[in-house]
């Protein structure tokens, strides 16, 4: 068959049309794809912002307004509403635009191109948040302008003037600084919840400051008909706090209150710390014994005997020697117990030769509240983990098992008064007691030191008691169970 020269004219023709066609159709959808490129694709995200189908600015637009909408802070019911700017909260936008820009232009343009007139979607991913905060900043408002408007602070037991107790303290409430500001900052870089509800926090009433103890102790020596002299040690061992006072007659020292005391009985303590130091770290069956009845009975020739162990015939300077090794220059014994026993040594000390109090203590032993005090914290770090000054001065007598040793006779000491009668019964107490006579044969120290374990705490307390006529057993012994009881009611606080 022919095709006439019409017919092929007309066919000429009508290709040219499609392919005019064709050309106008491509135009068209290449305008409408050049549109679309220049927008983010569908179902694109940033910071967990929809922005598909909008421009770089629109979407900034969308961004700036969503993360510099305010927190909703909940206390209670309570609601603040917290500006971003407070805490320095900073969106990167460019850095997230340039991060979407990857994602939009990320395929040739012919490649984009194709995959539109197929109407096929290029996968995308959401843009993370790239943001700054400044924590500081949102710790200083917390404290300021959330802490310092809701918090309820605890209040302190007061104590109860001339009694040995306190009116309990009340406990309080307090934000969780540290997690609100974990709870905030997801806030902060959240895009859709922006909701906070903060909780209190229970708070325990403090104790009452040393000083109230201070106050609380001298209105029970007040309170007491007795006039002498007290010298007062006691020592937190949890925080390593001291209370130490003198009170002679009813008043306060005003200078230095280490007095000299006679240290009695209680310098079997001394006595007990060297014999591990120069026959332990282990003892052998006899030397236990002693130890025994050094303690428990607080017999005396069993001290002269575990002295002579010790170094023959100058146990009580080898005993002062250890304790001058420890730093305490004014604890020393220069001579036994037995009567007629010579002194062996004359010991000056800055306490013995003070002129603003005198004690009369006795040439053969004396010690101070805190030096006794000093030691006992030594022996309570030593068993607890193996530290303080007996382990650095001797290291390779004292251990925690041997100070537990040490501890564990010191617990055997019943008397039943003095601190023990100021504490709950049960109450574990590691402590020696002591009381000598003057010349006349009438009682004028009385002393009792100790470490006491309580619920609320331990504590080492030293009390030294001198009168210069006679210490009535009663009522100084009664003096100072109610000190301690005053003292385990500060550590043991009631609260409401």
């Amino acid at each position: 068959m022919r095709i006439t020269r019409d017919a092929s004219f007309i066919l000429r023709w009508v290709s040219l049309l499609f392919i005019a066609a064709a050309i106008v159709l491509t135009m068209v959808e290449l305008t409408k794809y050049s549109r679309q490129r220049g927008n983010y694709p569908p179902g694109m995200t940033i910071a967990g912002v929809p922005v598909g189908g909008v421009s770089p600015q629109e979407a900034s637009e969308r961004l700036l307004q969503v993360y510099n909408s305010p927190v909703e802070v909940k206390i209670n019911d309570q609601v603040v509403l917290l500006d971003p700017t407070i805490t320095g909260f900073q969106l990167d936008i460019e850095s997230m635009l340039a991060a979407a820009d990857l994602q939009r232009t990320g395929s040739s343009f012919w490649t984009g191109f194709w995959d539109f007139l197929w109407n096929r979607e290029s996968p995308t991913e959401n843009v993370p948040l790239v943001a700054t905060l400044a924590e500081d900043r949102l710790r200083e408002y917390l404290k300021n302008e959330i802490s310092s408007r809701y918090d309820q602070p605890a209040v302190a037991a007061i104590p109860l003037q001339g009694q040995t107790s306190f009116q309990p303290g009340a406990s309080g409430t307090e934000i969780n600084i540290n997690s609100s500001v974990s709870l905030i900052e997801d806030a902060l870089r959240s895009s859709n919840n922006r909701t906070v509800a903060l909780t209190m926090q229970r708070t325990a009433p403090s104790r009452p400051s040393l000083e109230n103890l201070e106050i609380l102790i001298k209105q029970i020596v007040d309170l007491t008909p007795f006039d002498g002299v007290v010298g007062f040690y006691m020592l937190d061992l949890q925080n390593g706090n001291e209370l130490h006072f003198g009170y002679n007659q009813n008043r306060p020292l005003a200078v230095d209150p280490d007095i000299a005391f006679t240290a009695s009985s209680t310098i079997k303590i001394p006595i007990l710390v060297s014999v591990y130091r120069n026959l332990g770290p282990t003892l052998d069956q006899n030397t236990t014994a002693l130890v025994q009845e050094m303690i428990t009975k607080s017999e005396n020739p069993a001290s002269d005997a575990l002295m002579d162990l010790i170094a023959y015939n100058r146990g009580p300077i080898q005993v002062t020697e250890d304790m001058r090794a420890l730093g305490l220059g004014n604890t020393f014994l220069a001579g036994y117990f037995f009567d007629g026993a010579p002194l062996l040594q004359v010991y000056r000390t800055p306490s013995n030769e003070r002129i603003d109090i005198n004690t009369s203590p006795d040439m053969y032993n004396q010690t101070t509240p805190s030096e006794m005090g000093t030691l006992l914290s030594d022996i309570y770090q030593c068993a607890q983990n193996s530290g303080g000054g007996l382990v650095a001065a001797f290291p390779d007598k004292f251990s925690a098992p041997v100070c537990q040793q040490i501890i564990d006779y010191l617990k055997r000491d019943k008397i039943g008064v003095l601190i023990e009668a100021g504490v709950p019964e049960g109450t574990a107490v590691a402590h020696k007691h002591g009381w000598i006579s003057g010349p006349s044969g009438i009682i004028q120290n009385i002393s009792d030191v100790g470490i006491i374990y309580t619920p609320g705490g331990n504590f080492v307390l030293v009390i030294y008691v001198y009168h210069p006529d006679q210490a009535v057993w009663e009522p100084v012994s009664g003096m100072i169970a109610r000190i301690t009881e005053a003292v385990y009611n500060y550590f043991n606080l009631q609260v409401k």
